[in-house]
């Protein structure tokens, strides 16, 4: 094994001097290395900042503390490169795909991406995970060269594949695409650099996707607890957490609400943590891997939590939906919210003339799919609060989303 950082890289970790390139080719830096390249692009991108004002859960009128898109990006970051470092994989490439992975979420959280979906159902849909394709690809503009931000081709296919293939050898699709087709902006996007979506990406790929899993689960934790949702007695059910409880209240007695609730979640998170490294390790022992191409080839993730684990994740998940994600408060905004993002596109739909100038130039030679897309493009860049903004120029009533 290489020694990277102090640590031995994994050999079938992912290494940036055997970059498969970029779609328009560039100068190598002589400080960075390409996958180093990527994150930092990803960082100073447009879509990037927006992510500061866009909601993760609705919560975020009970006060300044809860997560926004940004602050759960950050939180999947740190927990995928401390995945990576101890499995010995490549940081950068981790980092870059942490950070990508909610790049395509439109404002107000799943409930816009739901919204959105409608909106363009007779369009093609719309998925954030190929939406963020697209920011990265074509939408941001700030190079002088090229549209996009010209990632590196396995940053690319980890922002498509970051969750398993989408189809099989054959093209046909899979899993959540198998009834209603692969997106186009995957489609399109391989027919300039095959993206080999009947693969499943890079170790890295994984580890940011699970890295995702942990953040939502903990932190979702967090805030529900912080918001008031239900009380924290009612973690003593749950497995993995249940335990962690027991501890903290064994080691501390009762402590104050906040000491509590923070020493829930990091130990929560440590324990999913060890989890997916001791899993990984007992997968990697099986498949031997020897390079990168045996990862892509495994026909499985390598990297992951084991059957306990994700035991455990679901029935976080399952006890979160009524509490938080289905709280009566929560569905209210979530409707509130739904209705501004389908009443912009209708409107922008019958009157193009409002949208900004560079998002209307040459709209009227385009046909009602690709209008429909444009206009679905410049909804999703939107944070919250513009969205509410362009709401009330056009319409006498915006929802209180408080």
């Amino acid at each position: 094994m290489a020694v990277t950082g102090g640590r031995e890289r994994a050999p079938f970790a992912a290494d940036p001097a055997r970059s498969r390139g970029r779609l328009h080719p560039e100068e190598m830096s002589p400080r960075r290395n390409d996958f180093r390249r990527d994150c930092d692009r990803i960082i100073h991108s447009t879509a990037f900042r927006r992510l500061k004002h866009k909601t993760q859960v609705f919560v975020s009128h009970e006060g300044d503390h809860y997560r926004t898109r940004l602050t759960h990006t950050l939180e999947v970051t740190q927990i995928a490169r401390a995945l990576a470092r101890t499995l010995g994989l490549d940081e950068d490439l981790t980092e870059a795909l942490a950070l990508a992975h909610d790049l395509g979420h439109p404002p107000f959280g799943h409930a816009g991406e739901l919204a959105l979906d409608q909106c363009m159902s007779a369009h093609g849909g719309f998925d954030h995970n190929a939406q963020a394709l697209r920011v990265v690809t074509s939408l941001e503009r700030r190079y002088a060269g090229f549209d996009g931000l010209n990632l590196t081709w396995e940053t690319l296919e980890g922002i498509a594949k970051h969750n398993g293939p989408l189809t099989d050898r054959a093209g046909r699709p899979l899993g959540r695409y198998e009834a209603g087709g692969v997106p186009a902006a995957y489609i399109a996007y391989s027919e300039l650099q095959d993206l080999e979506l009947w693969s499943h990406a890079s170790a890295e790929a994984q580890a940011a996707a699970i890295a995702d899993d942990i953040a939502y689960d903990a932190h979702d934790l967090d805030d529900a607890l912080r918001a008031g949702m239900f009380p924290v007695d009612e973690l003593a059910a749950l497995p993995v957490v249940g335990r962690v409880l027991e501890e903290v209240r064994s080691r501390y007695g009762e402590i104050e609400r906040p000491r509590l609730v923070n020493e829930i979640t990091r130990r929560l998170i440590a324990r999913m943590i060890d989890d997916v490294i001791a899993e990984t390790g007992r997968r990697v022992e099986v498949l031997r891997p020897g390079s990168i191409v045996d990862i892509r080839g495994a026909g499985r993730p390598v990297v992951g939590f084991s059957a306990s684990l994700a035991e455990a994740d679901r029935a976080i998940k399952d006890f979160l939906t009524p509490r938080m994600y289905r709280n009566a408060r929560v569905l209210e905004i979530m409707g509130g919210a739904q209705s501004v993002l389908r009443e912009l596109f209708e409107h922008y739909m019958r009157r193009s003339d409002d949208l900004p100038p560079e998002w209307k130039k040459g709209l009227g030679r385009e046909n009602a799919n690709a209008r429909a897309r444009r206009i679905a493009d410049f909804i999703a860049g939107m944070t919250d609060n513009f969205a509410l903004a362009e709401h009330k120029r056009f319409f006498d009533r915006t929802p209180d989303l408080r």
